[in-house]
């Protein structure tokens, strides 16, 4: 083919637009590099954990986390004494999870398990020999643990088909090895969705349906979907092997390795059942510890902190629990889901049970006569046993009641053969008159001996505050705004083995009525009276709950949903669950989330002055000192923005004040670099049920203080933990990242890990602050109602201990809203209560913040009403816009501003430097940068060279 003549224009042309097309891609590049550069440097962080601090610190938390799994395994039951097994035991172990278990939960509150102790390992290290052929038989199933992600559930139970894999050719090998036999059942859990209440529907899921990970949910396989059964219960196939085992092996040991309470109504079912062991979420560890337990070298002293009712959607507070759908009616006769104005959907969820959650009803509804308890609840809440005995006495003339405290020692001695570890639970139950709804049994102290040798004797003081014994009246019976009130009436204290079964009474009283309306309580900073009114009563708000009167008469009253049909946009119908609502209601909700009231303040704040003050300077100084107010002055507009917006995983650096930039990280379980491209993480602890289930204070602390010198080795301070919402019901996603049911024992086991981990210099985010017990609809800022008092005893409680008890400097505002206000513009849950009346000082973060996805996090009324700070993962994407025009916003900037100063005045980061490290990446982007740019002014220099010099030429092309 002949030659192609190009003209010289013509290449200059073609050759200068390739050019230019380059440099116009290079810098819409680095404009994008500029505007992620956040995302991307946190994307690119990784936490070193070679360094010699970071390699001891290590060691001290996987001896710590060994600890915690030690106590914190559960003996539910142990019939014949089947364990320990005898030396060199030969075992059968069933379940495929056996192969591939839980060793936390999924999301934020996740971690590396890379290098953990497998369950086969463990078993193995106590000298178990187990059954290889029947363990590769299951691997060879070539099945996989799935995905529990935030956006995407696969809530499929592997197990292979029981028709299948059980062959008589398997079971005759597994019972020629060994006449026992263990299974072992998983189930998990995580952030972003509950557990499903029925194994049925559509499968939506797909691994790769988000940058971010899988969408959707999936069921099952098709052979376990069953719309009648739930997540927490044996599928179809799980019943297939329990039948296969149970057919053909006498001894047989149930390990449910769940955060989640299991339903075990079935041990019943089979005498071959022997012994039940519980082991949640065990971290780095914790099989190991459960190998040591199976043969005797450990002595299993957890208690459960959830009942276990025989029917665990039984509860009243599963009536309530899930998917809720505000519905309107349209012009034409027909039903719509309610949206906002900004078209997030209305959800909602009603907390009618009140103060009955977990053992509070089934203890109370038995003492009424409304319920048979044997025929309901198979394990009491704080109910575990040992491989000894124990006798518990009241120690003669130790009972202390005064008008302040209650004290007792409790003399315990082991009975037993083996040494061992034991629980002592102190109760009060208090008079119900019928004007403020009561417990018949609460949960006061508790404590835990030391290893005792048989025949040895500890004595154990236990004691709490009178005042501790106040309920709360929101309905004003007692006073005109509401308030505490300690009933007249007769007051029991007992010490039990749990909350059911009671060892000895320990003293009563009868007391006169006090109001806590004039002086308040000794721990308050300010008087407590009715906070939420005007979010939960009123419009949308509860009209019928839970009540103990008549031996719970209205129990059946406290459902008021009611199945629609409703159309969408595109024609299509579904069935949804909800309440019927007008206008009227979504446009109260539309104010309360999107309407922004008028300034108050006249005037700015000052701002941008050089006063000559550093941050590092006030290290001691007082919250309520006027000399923080002059530092204040020296921040400008732009730092004040600044500071605000940039709250995701650090705190952002302010160089008018010398405030050093934190960087903080996930919890609770660990340090987790959530959003790091980096799988390096700190050592996996238990999960935190798993060390609320050993009941030791001591091992809280010991949990703070190991995270703590952790992440000081790792230059982290911040801490995003401890979590501490309420086990509200069995099913919500992230039990496994909370502690319990009850709120007291929740409460002083975040307090003392709050305490040791900020005595190592960093600072706790306590999450999530409030009501967020519930996964479903939480990122739609799901309506959740309640009454103050359940409120305040019940989902407040573990916050408020943790405050005031373990001086927490961080909290982490919530997803979901109070009756309408979004928890993170709640000024009543923010400051009135948080501060005002607990005294918290120190800084509030959001929840995960993206304003196009959450456009009800409202960042104005966030800093009106105390939120300081937006978690803003993956800026700038979602970063609001800051009315920095509103003088009241600018005053409430100035205040979020101070409460972060101050809290990182009182940690370690206030000794780093500022920053003056360039990020690799962005070295790497300026070499990039350099490259491309001198490659494209040669490549203009050498089109248009001697362009002067040169006569008209072709250029030759093939």
């Amino acid at each position: 083919m002949g030659k192609k003549k190009m003209s010289k224009k013509k290449f200059r042309i073609i050759w200068s637009s390739v050019l230019s097309l380059l440099l116009v891609l290079a810098i819409g590049v680095n404009g994008a590099l500029a505007y992620y550069s956040d995302v991307i440097t946190a994307y690119f962080s990784e936490i070193d954990i070679t360094s010699s601090e970071a390699v001891a610190a290590r060691e001290h938390s996987t001896e710590v986390a060994a600890k915690i799994a030690d106590e914190g395994i559960i003996l539910l039951q142990n019939k014949e004494s089947a364990l320990p097994f005898a030396e060199g035991t030969k075992v059968n172990v069933f379940g495929w999870s056996f192969t591939d278990p839980i060793y936390g939960g999924a999301g934020s509150g996740g971690t590396d398990a890379s290098t953990a102790i497998t369950p086969k390992a463990g078993l193995e290290a106590a000298g178990i020999e187990i059954n290889e052929e029947l363990y590769n038989a299951y691997v060879e199933t070539e099945l996989e643990r799935p995905e529990i992600g935030i956006e995407g559930q696969d809530f499929t139970i592997p197990e292979p088909k029981p028709e299948d894999f059980y062959t008589d050719a398997l079971i005759d090998q597994a019972k020629e090895f060994s006449d026992t036999a263990v299974l072992f059942i998983a189930r998990s859990g995580g952030e972003g969705a509950d557990l499903p209440q029925s194994l049925f529907g559509e499968d939506t899921y797909d691994p790769n349906g988000s940058p971010q990970g899988p969408t959707g949910q999936k069921f099952g396989f098709e052979d376990d979907q069953d719309p009648n059964k739930h997540y927490l219960e044996l599928t179809n196939r799980e019943l297939g092997m329990l039948e296969a085992v149970t057919e053909n092996f006498d001894n047989i040991i149930l390990v449910v390795n769940s955060a989640n309470t299991f339903e075990l109504d079935w041990i019943e079912d089979y005498n071959q059942i022997k012994s039940v062991v519980n082991i949640a979420g065990p971290g780095q560890s914790g099989f190991g510890s459960l190998g040591e337990v199976l043969v005797g070298d450990l002595n299993p002293s957890g208690k459960t902190v959830d009942v276990y009712a025989y029917d665990l959607q039984d509860a009243p507070a599963a009536t309530n629990f899930g998917d809720f759908d505000y519905v309107v009616e349209n012009a034409d006769g027909t039903y719509s889901t309610a949206s906002d104005d900004q078209g997030v959907p209305l959800k909602y969820v009603d907390l009618t049970e009140g103060i009955y959650v977990g053992y509070r009803y089934y203890e109370t509804a038995a003492e009424e006569g409304s319920i048979d308890y044997d025929e309901k609840v198979l394990y009491p809440f704080g109910y575990g046993l040992s491989y000894t005995t124990f006798d518990q006495e009241v120690v003669a003339d130790s009972v202390i009641w005064n008008d302040t405290e209650v004290s007792v020692d409790v003399e315990v001695t082991n009975t037993g053969a083996v040494a061992g570890k034991e629980v002592v639970q102190l109760y009060y139950s208090p008079p119900y008159t019928g004007n403020i709804e009561r417990s018949s049994i609460n949960l006061a102290a508790f404590g835990k001996t030391d290893e005792l040798e048989p025949g040895e004797s500890e004595v154990v003081t236990v004691s709490f505050a009178v005042e501790d014994m106040a309920a709360y009246d929101h309905n004003k019976a007692f006073s005109s705004d509401g308030a505490y009130v300690l009933e007249a009436g007769e007051y029991q204290v007992m010490l039990m083995n749990n909350s059911h079964e009671k060892i000895a009474d320990v003293a009563s009283q009868t007391l006169s009525e006090i109001v806590y309306d004039e002086t308040g309580r000794s721990t308050d900073e300010q008087i407590a009276v009715n906070q939420f009114d005007e979010q939960v009563t009123g419009e949308g708000s509860i009209d019928t709950y839970l009540s103990r009167a008549d031996g719970f008469a209205n129990i059946d009253e406290i459902d008021k949903n009611v199945m629609f049909t409703v159309t969408d946009e595109d024609g299509s119908t579904k069935e949804v669950v909800g309440k019927l609502v007008d206008q009227e209601f979504v446009d109260m909700v539309n104010s309360k989330r999107y309407d922004v009231p008028a300034d108050t303040h006249d005037t700015a704040p000052t701002t941008g002055v050089d006063n000559g003050l550093m941050l590092q300077d006030f290290k001691e100084v007082a919250y309520d000192d006027e000399s923080w107010e002059p530092l204040l002055d020296q921040l400008s507009v732009d730092e004040l923005v600044d500071v605000v917006i940039h709250g995701g995983y650090r705190t952002a650096e302010i160089a008018s004040v010398g405030k050093p930039a934190s960087v903080d990280y996930d919890g609770p379980a660990g340090i987790s670099n959530f959003i790091s491209g980096s799988p390096l993480s700190g050592i996996p602890f238990p999960a935190e049920v798993m060390l609320a289930s050993t009941w030791n204070i001591d091992l809280a602390e010991a949990m703070g203080e190991a995270i703590g010198a952790e992440a000081q080795a790792y230059g982290v301070t911040g801490w995003y933990g401890p979590a501490m919402n309420i086990h509200r019901t069995a099913f919500a996603g992230r039990n496994f990242e909370y502690y319990s049911e009850d709120p007291y024992l929740s409460g002083k086991m975040a307090a003392a890990t709050t305490e040791a981990y900020q005595s190592q210099g960093g600072f706790v985010v306590m999450k999530h602050y409030a009501l967020n017990d519930q996964e479903d609809n939480r990122t739609y800022g799901v309506l959740t109602w309640g009454d103050e008092q359940a409120i305040r005893e019940i989902y407040l409680k573990p916050f408020e201990i943790a405050v005031k008890e373990g001086g927490a400097l961080g909290m982490m505002s919530s997803f979901n809203s109070i009756g309408a206000v979004w928890a993170g513009a709640d000024r009543s849950l923010m400051t009135e209560v948080l501060r005002n009346e607990w005294g918290f000082r120190g800084l509030v973060n959001t929840d995960f913040f993206i304003l196009d996805a959450y456009p009800y996090m409202n960042v104005e009324l966030a800093l009106r009403a105390g939120n300081d700070i937006l978690l803003t993962g993956v800026a700038p994407f979602g970063v609001p816009e800051v009315n920095t025009d509103s003088n009241d916003t600018l005053w409430a900037m100035r205040d979020a501003a101070k409460n972060v100063l101050y809290t990182i005045a009182n940690s370690s980061a206030i000794d780093d430097d500022m920053s003056t490290a360039t990020p690799q990446w962005i070295i790497n982007t300026i070499i990039i940068n350099i490259l491309v740019g001198i490659g494209i002014i040669l490549g203009f220099y050498f089109t248009f060279r001697n362009s002067r010099k040169r006569d008209e030429k072709s250029v030759s092309v093939a």
